[in-house]
């Protein structure tokens, strides 16, 4: 059975969620876990990797965007969101810019520890959104 992209998406938020937290690598975490399961799709394991690769560039735009905050300071959660939404925004071209945006809000929604968490990412991945199309210009 084929997931839906938001489904995997919120699978590569989760065990990112987890390397971060625990400190371990996807596989070591892949292994052991019941709440992510074993089966990963192919567009979930390439937003895990896409963001391991590119993790520190990633939190880099992070730190630039979030301004007067340490990366330490967001929660885990919303900083593993916002991982996937700029990895897809930076990397991935045949998403749209917005949809990464809304899919970042729509998980926000689901997984987020505090019920200010979607507008936290909204303006984040907004202010970021500005910034590249900006640059584009």
């Amino acid at each position: 059975m084929k997931i839906t992209r938001r489904r995997a998406r919120e699978k590569a938020v989760i065990l990112l969620y987890q390397m971060d937290l625990l400190k371990k690598n996807p596989e070591e975490i892949v292994e052991n876990d019941q709440l992510v399961g074993k089966k990963f799709d192919e567009f979930s394991l390439k937003l895990i990797n896409g963001v391991k690769d590119n993790l520190k560039e990633i939190d880099s735009i992070i730190r630039e965007t979030v301004q007067n905050w340490s990366l330490d300071r967001i929660a885990v959660i919303d900083r593993n969101i916002l991982r996937v939404a700029i990895y897809e925004m930076i990397y991935e071209d045949d998403i749209p810019l917005k949809v990464s945006v809304d899919e970042a809000i729509e998980i926000a929604k689901t997984l987020g520890q505090k019920p200010d968490t979607p507008k936290f990412i909204n303006g984040i991945l907004g202010k970021f959104l500005n910034k590249i199309s900006d640059d584009v210009k």
